[in-house]
C-alpha cells in the first residue's frame, strides 16, 4: 500500500510541514506538567531504564552504552575517522551507455545522494549519521519519501526502534515501533537499510558495541582507577621517619621549610636537611601502578583492532613514519573503508533504484579525495597520463582533477609523439 507525505512523516516520527501558525496571545498550558518522563510498553527505551545505564555489559561489570564508548578517546579517533570520511566523499548516481559512463544528473536521486538527502540533514551529516549507525547498532535505516515513482527524500528512522524480519513468504519487512507508540509494518520498497559486513543471521549486521563491549569496559574501568589514583590516592614522594617525637613548633617549622626551600622544579635536585633525627624514605613506583598503564595501552590497542583504523591515525602510536603515511592513507582505505563503499553502493542499487534502473544506473563513491598525494606526487601522475606516447587523459579530465576550468580544444587524447611546441606550429596557417 503507498504511503502518502503525510504518512511518511508520522512513521519517521516527524510533524505535518504546513502545520497552521498559531495565532498571537498569552500561553497556554495543554495540560499539567509533568516531572517525570513516560514510556509505552513497546518502547525499547524502557528496556534501557531498567537496565540501569542502558547498553552492553561485559567482563568488567560496567554497562557500555554508546555516549560511555565515544568517552573513550581511542574509540571516538575511530568512529570520526570512519564516518567523517564516507560523509565526505562525493556519492554519485552514474549511468552507463554501452562502454561510456557519466553522472546521472538528470534523474531525482542524484541530487539525494549527492547534496540534499532531506529537508533538514546536508549529503555530509546524512552519511555520518547513517554510518555511525550501522557501527554503533550493527544497521541503519532510512525511510523512502517517493514523488512521481522517484526517491525524493530519505528520513532517518530513530536508533533501535526498527527490526527487520522475513515473513513466511520469505519477504523482507521491517517492524517499527513509533515514537508516539503502537507498530507499523513497513515493506522493503519503504525503507533504505544497510549493515555491517558481519551478520549472524543474514540480516542483522553485528553492533560494534556488543563485540567491543569487554574491551571497552576494561578500559573504562582503568581510566576510573587512574581518576582513583589522582582525585584519592597519596601523591607524595616519600616520607620522613623519627624515632623521636616532634614538637608542635618543629613539625610547624619542617613544614614551612619544606614549603620554602624544597617546593617547586627548581628544587627537583636539591638534597634536604634533616633536622631531630629524621630519615628520609622515598617512595617508588610499584608493580600496581606500572600494571595500571599497561593495561590502560592494551586497552587501547585492542580498541584499534575492533575499528580497523591503523595505530598511527589513532594518534597514539610512537613510531615516525614520515613519507610513510601515503601507505597508511591506502591501508586505511582498502582495509577500512573499501567495504563500506561497497556496502553503501549495494544497498543503493538494491533498495533505491526500480528493476529497470538496475540495468543502466550505479551509485558510486569517489575516494580519489582520500587517495591524492603531495603535489609533486599528482604532478608526475599527471604527466604520466598525458602522454606523450601512451596518454590515457585529456586535457580537460586532467584540469577536472586539479579542479581547474576545461579548455576549449581540450577533450582529445594527446597525439602519440608529439609536442606543445609542435602542435602549435602545426596550427599556424601556411606563410603566403
Amino acid at each position: 500500500m503507498a504511503l502518502s507525505p503525510d504518512d511518511y512523516r508520522r512513521a519517521a516520527g516527524g510533524r505535518r510541514s504546513h502545520a497552521p501558525r498559531a495565532t498571537v496571545g498569552p500561553p497556554t498550558l495543554a495540560g499539567p506538567v509533568l516531572a517525570y518522563t513516560g514510556y509505552d510498553l513497546s518502547d525499547p527505551a524502557l528496556l534501557e531504564m531498567m537496565r540501569g545505564d542502558g547498553g552492553r555489559t561485559g567482563v568488567a561489570g560496567v554497562a557500555i552504552n554508546e555516549r560511555r564508548a565515544l568517552r573513550n578517546s581511542t574509540f571516538f579517533r575511530a568512529m570520526s575517522l570512519q564516518c567523517g570520511s564516507m560523509g565526505m566523499l562525493p556519492l554519485h548516481l552514474r549511468k552507463r551507455d554501452g562502454r561510456n559512463t557519466e553522472k546521472a544528473t538528470d534523474h531525482p536521486l542524484y541530487n539525494v545522494l549527492l547534496r540534499k538527502p532531506n529537508d533538514f540533514q546536508t549529503a555530509s551529516r546524512f552519511k555520518s549519521y547513517m554510518q555511525l549507525c550501522a557501527l554503533l547498532d550493527g544497521n541503519a535505516y532510512a525511510l523512502k519519501v517517493r514523488s512521481r515513482g522517484a526517491v525524493r527524500q530519505l528520513i532517518p528512522l530513530p536508533r533501535r526502534r526498527v527490526k527487520p524480519r522475513l515473513t513466511d513468504t520469505y519477504d523482507l519487512v521491517f517492524d517499527y515501533d513509533r515514537p508516539q507508540g503502537g507498530q507499523a509494518v513497513l515493506s522493503a520498497d519503504d525503507v533504505f537499510h544497510f549493515g555491517t559486513p558481519l551478520t549472524l543471521d543474514g540480516i542483522n549486521g553485528i553492533s560494534l558495541l556488543d563485540i567491543a563491549a569487554d574491551t571497552l569496559g576494561l578500559s573504562l574501568v582503568a581510566q576510573q582507577a587512574a581518576g582513583r589514583l589522582l582525585t584519592k590516592g597519596s601523591m607524595a614522594r616519600g616520607a620522613l621517619e623519627t624515632a623521636d617525637t616532634l614538637g608542635d613548633e618543629a613539625y610547624d617549622h619542617l613544614k614551612a621549610s619544606l614549603r620554602e626551600n624544597y617546593a617547586g622544579s627548581g628544587a627537583e635536585d636539591d638534597w634536604m636537611i634533616l633536622e631531630e633525627g629524621l630519615t628520609a624514605k622515598p617512595f617508588g613506583s610499584n608493580a600496581r601502578d606500572a600494571q595500571l598503564v599497561e593495561i590502560m595501552k592494551r586497552e587501547a590497542e585492542e580498541v584499534a583492532r575492533f575499528t580497523g583504523v591503523p595505530r598511527p591515525l589513532l594518534m597514539f602510536d610512537e613510531t615516525s613514519w614520515g613519507s610513510g603515511i601515503e601507505q597508511l592513507s591506502l591501508f586505511f582505505i582498502t582495509y577500512c573503508l573499501m567495504p563500506w563503499f561497497v556496502i553503501w553502493e549495494e544497498a543503493i542499487w538494491t533498495w533505491l533504484l526500480t528493476p529497470a534502473e538496475q540495468q543502466t544506473l550505479y551509485a558510486k563513491f569517489n575516494e580519489g579525495a582520500l587517495l591524492r598525494g603531495s603535489m609533486k606526487d599528482q604532478a608526475e601522475f599527471l604527466k604520466a597520463a598525458l602522454g606523450p606516447n601512451a596518454a590515457y587523459l585529456t586535457p580537460n579530465e586532467a584540469r577536472d582533477f586539479m579542479d581547474r576550468n576545461p579548455l576549449p580544444d581540450g577533450d582529445d587524447l594527446p597525439r602519440p609523439g608529439t609536442t606543445a611546441a609542435t602542435m602549435m606550429q602545426e596550427e599556424k596557417p601556411d606563410a603566403a
